[in-house]
């Protein structure tokens, strides 16, 4: 064995006192070992006991026995935790990756859909405002043209309305004319002439 017995005290004396009734007689080892220990006038090892070199072998023992139970625990218990809690928070990190990466292909068409919509309503109001500014210049065209018909027809309007003034105004200066040539020619030459003749004389001085 590794663990070396004790180095056993010199027995005491045996005493001449029987044992009791029903009691066994200490053997030799447990007699030594009572009274090493139970002799307090006896002198022990001065050697710490882990320090002990006839101890070294139970130590290394029971240091490998130990080493090999937390080898076996952290093989079989511990690590196998760690693993899984570190896969746990791997699986976690790639979920949380993908979540992400799918949020910014998200906010991506989103912002390609917002930007698409932008440049549709900019080209409608561009289009509205085009529209507006022909609708205006066709009313304003056709309300210039309107008001050009009425001028010119008020245009013409006039001028008939001048022709026929003037008109009216020829032919009373043709009586006229001839009124006063008939008396022009009855106070100066005293001639009295038919009408007939004097409005010719009158017609043909004015052509």
């Amino acid at each position: 064995m590794f663990v070396t017995e004790a180095h056993a005290q010199t027995e005491t004396p045996a005493t001449d006192v029987a044992p009791v009734a029903g009691e066994h007689a200490p053997v030799n080892g447990e007699a030594a070992h009572g009274t090493a220990v139970g002799a307090p006038g006896e002198s022990h090892s001065g050697v710490f006991p882990p320090m002990d070199t006839q101890f070294f072998p139970s130590q290394l023992l029971w240091l490998a026995i130990s080493f090999g139970v937390f080898y076996l625990v952290l093989q079989k218990v511990i690590l196998p935790r760690i693993g899984g809690i570190l896969e746990n928070r791997r699986d976690r990190v790639a979920l949380d990756l993908d979540a992400a990466e799918r949020m910014k292909s998200d906010a991506d068409e989103a912002l390609a859909a917002y930007e698409q919509d932008l440049a549709a309503a900019r080209a409608r109001s561009h289009q509205i405002a085009a529209d507006a500014r022909d609708a205006a210049k066709a009313d304003a065209d056709a309300e210039r043209a309107e008001v050009e018909a009425e001028l010119d027809r008020n245009l013409e309007a006039a001028q008939a309305r001048i022709a026929t003034i003037k008109q009216a105004a020829l032919a009373d200066v043709g009586q006229i004319a001839e009124a006063a040539t008939a008396e022009m020619l009855s106070a100066v030459a005293g001639l009295d002439l038919p009408g007939e003749k004097i409005a010719g004389a009158v017609r043909a001085v004015r052509s």
